[in-house]
């Protein structure tokens, strides 16, 4: 939706650009953004010249975390229509009070968490969402409600045939299918659609090798963590990586746990399906999932467990149940994940070194 203004005719040469807003003026940083843009800087001018007085410092945020390709596309209606709406969202939401200025501008007032296509979600994710959480009284408790309620309202399942990694929300409804990159995207463009601060966060590869993983923290007065369309109750801070995370290694670029940003950042978050784009910005919060470790017991190793089908090697859901050879005591049961699920996601158990076991399935 368009902000309303009033509508002036001005006649000057296409070669020239309109003239430039008076917020951009004496703006160093502003002016080497809208210098990059281009061809498309008149764009970016008349969204600084028609957004509201109380919403332009926000936009120049969003306008100065801009990756180029994004300087040198959008136009003044997308880019308006996502801060009018964030801030509203912003504004009307519950608990507003407990998001800061600087949270709401790197957390809800982005259009985009990677390098996915740029849609214009905003308005229907409102529509289609807030509904959901009218009870909530905290972020933590909608963003729980959110990864409920959402995937099965839309369609959308984990599958490793999603057509592609990266997939914008709607190339994720379409498609019907999407992988922890696209889940985790679509849960963060509802969560910010409602209010709630939402970042995308992942690493490129598990300390253990077993492969990358993406996923979600939103802010509720600290950041916290879940999974998309992994949902645990009404929690937070639980996961089924979360024992994979704390093994993660800061010293590491390749196993360390990055968060996205919008802010000035010298780092660049790791997307594993586009090698060497270095447009996004991250975070390093490595430390705070090691110092969250579950300590394995001396004595004890954790196991991992997968079931496939012989006849084409995709994962099933199959009853493992461990016994001990010496007495039959059972040490461990569980049911394997079938391709629902993450394709990291292995059904673990912690058990005794040096044990002789039987397993059924």
């Amino acid at each position: 939706m368009t902000t309303i203004s009033l509508l002036v005719l001005l006649l000057f040469s296409p070669a020239a650009g309109p003239p430039a807003p008076e917020s951009s003026r004496d703006d160093p940083a502003l002016n080497a953004a809208l210098s990059r843009a281009e061809e498309n800087r008149g764009e970016l001018e008349t969204a600084l010249r028609r957004v509201p007085e109380d919403e332009r410092a926000a936009l120049r945020t969003l306008i100065l975390g801009m990756p180029e390709r994004d300087l040198r596309s959008l136009d003044a209606d997308f880019i308006l229509e996502h801060c009018r709406l964030a801030h509203l969202a912003w504004r009307e939401s519950p608990w507003r009070d407990q998001v800061p200025e600087d949270v709401f501008r790197d957390a809800i007032l982005p259009y985009a968490s990677i390098d996915e296509r740029r849609d214009r979600w905003r308005a229907d994710f409102r529509e289609r969402f807030l509904p959901l959480v009218g009870q909530a009284t905290n972020a933590s408790e909608a963003a729980a409600i959110l990864n409920r309620e959402i995937y099965a309202r839309l369609g959308v399942q984990y599958s490793t045939q999603r057509p592609k990694a990266n997939q914008s929300p709607y190339e994720s409804i379409e498609a019907k299918t999407a992988s922890c990159t696209g889940l985790s995207v679509l849960l963060i463009d509802a969560c910010r659609a409602v209010g709630v601060p939402a970042r995308f966060v992942g690493t490129p590869l598990w300390s253990d090798g077993s492969g990358n993983h993406s996923w979600v923290e939103v802010w509720d007065g600290r950041w916290r963590f879940t999974g998309a369309a992994e949902p645990t109750g009404n929690e937070l801070d639980r996961a089924w990586f979360s024992d994979r995370a704390s093994g993660a290694h800061r010293d590491d670029p390749r196993n360390m746990i990055f968060a996205t940003t919008w802010r000035p950042s010298p780092l660049a978050f790791p997307m594993v399906w586009s090698p060497g784009d270095a447009t996004v910005r991250a975070v390093d919060v490595t430390d705070r999932y090691t110092q969250e470790a579950v300590d394995v017991p001396d004595g004890m190793g954790r196991v991992r467990f997968r079931a496939t089908r012989e006849i084409d090697g995709q994962r099933c859901a199959a009853e493992l149940l461990l016994q001990n050879t010496k007495g039959g005591s059972v040490l461990f049961s569980g049911t394997t994940r079938d391709e629902r699920f993450d394709a990291n996601d292995h059904l673990t158990a912690i058990l005794p070194l040096g044990t002789w076991l039987r397993c059924s399935a």
